[in-house]
């Protein structure tokens, strides 16, 4: 192959990809936060975390993890080059006993594009309305 064409075929592919308008596997990371709606005082539940970034790699990945309980970390993953998630959608879980009602927030990153933002979830208190009776 000579220059021409190498240029000539460098050049095309540059703008085919740059034509398609979306980049190739880079997006913010993102979090599902799954736990439930309404709870028993007392009572421990399960807070599920679904994490999404695609693409993950040593260059460009998730790079954290956090999820807070009424603005107080209860618990992080860190990631690095050589310690990425398992996958580009991963799932992360806490268990936690609930009293009060709960706000939940969460957040991941992507050590290139950021993070798409807080995910919020409230869990309330269920009243069972017995009080006063035997």
């Amino acid at each position: 192959m000579n220059r021409r064409s190498f240029l000539s075929y460098g050049i095309a592919s540059v703008a085919a990809f740059s034509l398609n308008g979306k980049p190739a596997f880079a997006n913010q990371s993102s979090v599902r936060i799954e736990a439930p709606d309404t709870v028993a005082s007392g009572q421990e539940i399960t807070i599920k975390l679904h994490v999404s970034h695609d693409g993950n790699n040593f260059i460009h990945h998730t790079d954290w993890v956090y999820v807070k309980i009424n603005d107080q970390e209860i618990k992080r993953w860190e990631f690095g080059a050589f310690s990425t998630s398992e996958s580009d959608n991963f799932t992360r879980e806490i268990q936690y006993m609930v009293m009060t009602p709960i706000v939940i927030t969460s957040e991941a990153n992507c050590n290139l594009h950021g993070s798409t933002g807080i995910s919020e979830k409230k869990v309330m208190i269920q009243y069972c309305g017995c009080r006063g009776k035997t």
